[in-house]
């Protein structure tokens, strides 16, 4: 969430050849200055008007590219390339200049070894939009004495060419159905190119027909072999490549079959690269594959990606500077502007104004107390407690400004779902999908306990988790592990759970990502090289029933916080979307709370504030740690002309004051005030480990403290932390398969009949890499290295590890070595061929892979955020196949435990004979080792129950289940085309059988089911009760206050790139009519599904009641899962319509998790409320009960394994 990539600059042209400022449109002149012209800058150069050109003249281009290296210490030393580019164009309309790039035309890239792409999508007056895709690689490798012959322009000649290479790919696609394959292809107007020759560069040759579009590769010199870091092998071709005849015939050539046609060879052994990566890479170059450090912010200007993928050599910068930046100057003299705007239009319904908060009795008293303290505020101090401050401009990830007058605190703001993130002395918690595989909801409300506790005693207001979108639609989502499940109930349950937990310790909980945030790929504008985030497309009921599902119950559950998320939703931004935060989330759901931001989630100002915004993090606007911001002075600014009611501003400041009285943070005894005036706030710093710090580090500030007290809040001795970590992990352990009762081990090795004649000691060999400590459990920057055990995902919902215990040390303690013998080989690459005995001298063999998936701001071993596949990566498979064949010379019994994102494909091995044992144990935090241990011999029984379906393929996930990886747009569309049929629903509609359905684990002993009995509590009725009447809001003096109040206080020191709310002169003012947004002054009424926290509060009245016994027949204590499952009617029928309502052939509608000594049985109650039992119309905008037909309760262990039904 955190991480970031700024935007791409706008490409602009003075005639003066003075670049002017970069920015983007926020308004329609700013678009209109876009296509008629770009404007000038302060020194007086006049604005330039792009002609519409006769595409036949040719122009005239020269391109300077300037690199500067230098050398630090150490082998790799530090190195930073600073490079200019400019391209001239001189043709019938005049002559200009073209700049990529900000004010400054440079950028400073410390690290070269990283893959940059992106894209612009540029139209034409004349023709049709072209899509253009630059990608360049650049690797350096060697000694530091290549990097300081690189340095030494007398040296450089001496560099033997061999030690570094680099390549520059030109894709474009034109809206007159010309659409390339492999590399650079367009229509003879857009591109006309002579052969480029050097040695040691890239050459490419362009001999474009108009009617028989060609492209010629001649040769692409990169160097396969012993290079350190080198991604690429030889590649070449000697064939002409035909453009493609359409968008959708160019995404579906990617087979390696046509690679092999064209000539194409590439390195099959890098593990580190999808399947058919030459061909996707070629077809559709959208990533910036890039993992940034702690406190540091990311680039991706044209310019930053030409100085962070090009090691500099001379003459191939020339060459590669001429390439890139004729195709700027042809662009830019044929009448091309960058696309740097929202979709005009989006097809989410406008909801205006938004619903005031302190309507609903629950929050009465802290809104009363709110509307007090918010009446003596400032228009200043409320601008100041609605926006951030600024990326790392204090101490925690966000960070509000405080309103001093009034008493109201700085706010901190920090990750994540499953721990503190850059804090010390912290627990490392299991991962949200781990708890969601417990189905137990004491230790969900137990973590989020801890949680919240951790978070008080570090100085953490806002503590932003538990997260519970994404869904799950997609198996392979890179972010699928903060949640608790591909299930809404489940997830709902999960996250009330932990939300009661954290705000019970008076910490404001954070319900996130809102909404329909299902995949890494492209969720953000300029993250992956496009000018805006991916928009899912969600019809009505499915949003309603699945997706938004969670979201209600965790309002349902008082929290105090949602934060909005980077995707459009139905083409409009989730951060500016009217419908999602003033119809759904603030009328419909009745969230009282303050809505946030994601992390430059924001893309617009007024316009998110009218739809329902009410804080905006981290404070800059579009760009990262730049400071300006889309509220700040710009909302005071709002304010004083007009634009924005201030009604609006004093509901978004009174929102944030009630949630801080809701969890009584006005308690000095709990929360102290920050210093000066007390030893409260944050005690930590997110941007050092050092003890003193910079008090500022994102400005220019100097000034240093105290910053990290190193406070331990872990807890001891029986409140240790640890331990509820360890239960957790070890309840979220799915036990999938145990044939011959192979579980639970003995500490001895043998047991008494097992052992065979003569035989010594018990041998066990481990194997893998996931069973050791790899390079440490922080080695990488926020996870994102798959390295050593896995035991969280990465991104900004992961945290440093205090410690981590491995599976290998905790099986070392647990085994008795006087009758165990154990041989580890922490590698997915043991030399079975060549030392056969070192599997085949094993009684048993224990094999650990993993699959790992995280945040879309970094790449790991080929993982661009979304997982590839869903296969067990680092050659997992063939591990275990390697293993199991040999293992005791066929003899031998095989365990395999899969550490894991979410389901992982077992079907290369699940099946082999001496695969005896399978466990999942998903992402244990950690105490990952000494979880496992616990189930692996018997400690504990086996109770973890899957929250997800692990199919046979991806393929059986369906349409919905796949990942888009490659955009079919400038705004990628998702549409939600399956509906409600995602994970087992859809296995169940289709009739797929699943290898393990979800639900599904086993345990050390047996559980029967009996007794069901259905008792109606409230009769059935089609629609809930008439929504209830809600209180009056807060009123305030909405008089606009004299614009001399907001200027910079006289002697103010005005730090760089800090968000105030202050304003520099009057001026700035400005008069006019702002554009609202259609439909804003159509007054919307009230939904009749509202009323309540959550919704109206008849939704959650029970109308069924199902009891069930459950017995433990086996011979061990144990626990089970009791799940209930329902079916609608059938014919349901929508009588407005006479539309026949589908439905999924069952959902999930309760559980509850027990624990059994032998022999006791134990009735368990489930309820079902109004909701449960109804489905959402369309057409009424309500819950709709079916009153005609019957329902099928369903009631068992798994949702394929249900051997009680009764009918109501």
């Amino acid at each position: 969430m955190k991480e970031h990539n700024p935007q791409n600059p706008i490409l602009e042209m003075s005639v003066n050849g003075t670049p002017t400022p970069s920015k983007a449109p926020s308004k329609k002149r700013d678009l209109d200055t876009m296509v008629n012209g770009f404007q000038g800058d302060s020194t007086g150069s006049r604005s330039f008007p792009i002609p519409r050109p006769s595409l036949e003249r040719d122009f005239q281009m020269s391109v300077q590219l300037n690199p500067k290296i230098s050398v630090g210490p150490g082998v790799w030393g530090q190195r930073n390339w600073v490079g200019y580019i400019s391209g001239h164009w001189n043709g019938r309309w005049g002559k200009g200049t073209v700049v990529p790039g900000g004010q400054d035309k440079q950028l400073v890239a410390p690290d070269l070894s990283t893959h940059i792409e992106t894209n612009y999508l540029l139209q034409t007056h004349d023709h049709p939009p072209a899509y253009i895709s630059v990608r360049t690689e650049g690797w350096r490798v060697g000694p530091r004495e290549i990097l300081e012959k690189l340095e030494d322009p007398s040296q450089s000649d001496e560099v033997d060419p061999k030690s570094y290479s680099f390549r520059l790919y030109i894709h474009m696609e034109t809206g007159d159905a010309r659409y390339l394959h492999l590399n650079t292809g367009a229509p003879k107007q857009f591109l006309k190119y002579g052969e480029l020759k050097h040695s040691h560069c890239s050459i490419v040759s362009i001999a474009n027909e108009y009617s028989k579009p060609l492209i010629d590769i001649r040769k692409h010199m990169t160097r396969k072999g012993d290079l350190n870091g080198s991604r690429e092998g030889l590649l070449h071709s000697t064939k002409a490549v035909e453009l493609r005849s359409s968008l959708d015939e160019a995404y579906k050539s990617s087979s390696e079959e046509e690679l092999d046609d064209l000539g194409l060879a590439h390195d099959e052994d890098d593990a580190s690269k999808p399947k058919n990566y030459q061909t996707h890479k070629l077809r559709s170059s959208v990533n910036a594959y890039e993992k940034s450090p702690r406190n540091t912010r990311r680039e991706t200007s044209l310019l930053g990606m030409i100085g962070k993928s090009l090691w500099p050599r001379k003459t191939c910068l020339i060459v590669t500077g001429i390439l890139l930046g004729g195709l700027i100057a042809l662009l830019a003299g044929s009448g091309f502007w960058v696309y740097k705007t929202s979709p005009i239009d989006g097809q989410s319904p406008p909801w205006y104004p938004t619903p005031q908060g302190g309507t609903l009795k629950s929050w009465q008293e802290s809104y009363q107390k709110a509307e007090a303290l918010v009446k003596k505020m400032s228009l200043m101090e409320k601008v100041n407690i609605t926006s951030g401050t600024g990326w790392t401009q204090d101490l925690c990830v966000g960070n509000t400004a405080p309103a001093n007058n009034v008493g109201f605190p700085a706010l901190c703001l920090q990750d994540g779902p499953l721990g503190l993130r850059f804090t010390d002395h912290s627990t490392a918690f299991p991962a949200g999908i781990t708890v969601g595989a417990t189905w137990n909801r004491d230790l969900m409300y137990k973590r989020g306990r801890a949680h919240g506790l951790e978070a008080r005693l570090k100085g953490v207001n806002i503590l932003l988790g538990p997260s519970m979108g994404p869904l799950g639609r997609m198996p392979a989502g890179g972010r699928n592990w903060e949640g608790f499940g591909s299930d809404p109930v489940l997830q709902g349950v999960a996250a009330a759970e932990t939300i009661k937990g954290i705000q019970d310790e008076g910490v404001i909980a954070t319900a996130k990502h809102y909404i329909a945030n299902e995949q890494e790929h492209f969720r953000q504008s300029f993250e992956w090289g496009l000018p805006n985030g991916m928009s899912s497309n969600i019809d009505d009921r499915t949003l309603h029933e699945l997706y938004l599902w969670p979201f209600a119950e965790s309002i349902k559950a008082g929290v105090a916080s949602v934060m909005c998320s980077y995707n459009l939703v139905n083409n409009s931004y989730a951060c500016g979307n009217s419908k999602l935060m003033n119809g759904i989330l603030k009328d419909e759901l009745g969230f009282q709370g303050f809505v946030q931001s994601d992390w430059l989630a924001q893309r617009s100002g007024v316009a998110s504030a009218l739809a329902g915004l009410d804080m905006t993090m981290p404070g800059d606007g579009l760009r990262w740690a730049d400071g300006k911001s889309l509220f700040g002075p710009l909302l005071t600014i709002a304010i004083l002309n007009g634009s924005l009611p201030m009604e609006r501003l004093d509901d978004m400041a009174t929102r944030t004051v009630a949630a801080w009285y809701q969890l009584g943070q006005d308690d000095e005894t709990r929360w102290p005030a920050p210093s000066p005036d007390g030893d409260g706030g944050p005690n930590f710093s997110s941007w050092t480990d050092e003890e003193v710090g910079l008090l500022h580090p994102g400005s220019d500030d100097k000034t240093t403290g105290i910053v990290n007290k190193f406070v331990d809040v872990q807890g001891e001795g029986k409140d240790f932390h640890g331990r509820l970590a360890q239960a957790i992990a070890a309840e979220g352990t799915v036990l999938v398969k145990n044939e011959d009762n192979i579980l639970p081990l003995k500490r001895e090795g043998w047991s008494g009949e097992d052992k065979p004649s003569g035989a010594t000691k018990y041998r066990v060999g481990v194997f893998g890499e996931d069973a050791g400590p790899g390079k440490g459990p922080n080695a990488c920057k926020d996870r994102a290295c798959n390295q050593g055990t896995l035991a969280s995902g990465w991104g900004s919902g992961a945290v440093e590890f205090p410690y981590l215990v491995t599976p290998l040390k905790a099986l070392e303690s647990a085994f008795d070595f006087n009758h165990v013998y154990m041989t580890e080989f922490l590698t997915n690459d043991p030399a079975v061929k060549k030392s056969p005995s070192i599997v085949e001298d094993q009684d048993l063999c224990i094999v650990f892979i993993n699959s790992d998936a995280g945040e879309g701001f970094a790449v790991s071993e080929g993982v661009r955020g979304d997982r590839n596949d869903l296969y067990a990566q680092k050659g997992g498979d063939g591990l275990v196949q390697a293993v199991a064949s040999d293992c005791g010379k066929g003899k031998g019994k095989t365990i395999v435990v899969v550490h894991a994102v979410g389901p992982v494909v077992l079907e290369r091995w699940v099946d082999l004979p001496g695969v005896k044992a399978v466990i999942l144990a998903n992402l244990p935090g950690q105490e990952s080792g000494n979880a496992l241990v616990e189930v692996l011999f018997g400690d504990v029984d086996a109770s973890g129950r899957l929250p997800y379906t692990v199919g046979k393929s991806l393929a059986d996930y369906g349409e919905g289940g796949q990942i888009l990886y490659y955009p079919n747009g400038v705004v990628p569309q998702q549409d939600f085309k399956e509906g409600l049929y995602i994970d087992y629903r859809h296995f169940d509609r289709n009739g797929i059988s699943p290898r393990y359905e979800f639900g599904f684990g086993l345990s050390y002993t047996t559980f029967s089911f009996s007794k069901l009995v259905l008792t109606t509590t409230k009769p059935k009725s089609a629609l809930p009760s008439p929504r209830p009447v809600s209180l009056d809001p807060p009123k305030y003096d909405t008089t606009i206050p004299e614009p001399s109040t907001a200027l910079f206080p006289k002697g103010f020191r005005v730090l760089k790139k800090r968000v105030y709310p202050y304003i520099s002169s009057t001026k700035e003012i400005g008069s006019g009519r702002y554009p609202y947004p259609l439909g804003y002054s159509v007054q919307r009424p009230l939904s009749a599904a509202g009323g309540g926290e959550g919704g109206n509060p008849s939704l959650f009245e029970t109308h069924l009641t199902v009891d069930v016994t459950l017995t433990n027949t086996g011979s061990r204590k144990g626990k089970e899962v009791v799940q209930l499952y329902l079916s609608f009617p059938e014919n349901v029928v929508e009588e407005s319509t006479g539309e026949v309502i589908d439905f999924p052939v069952r959902v999930l509608r309760a559980f509850e998790k027990l624990e059994l000594d032998v022999g006791q049985s134990k009735v368990v109650s489930l309820e079902l409320t109004r909701k449960d039992l109804s489905y959402w119309s369309v057409v009424k905008q309500n819950w709709v009960m079916p009153t005609e037909g019957k329902f099928t309760v369903a009631v068992g262990r798994s949702s394929r394994d249900l051997p009680l039904t009764e009918q109501w």
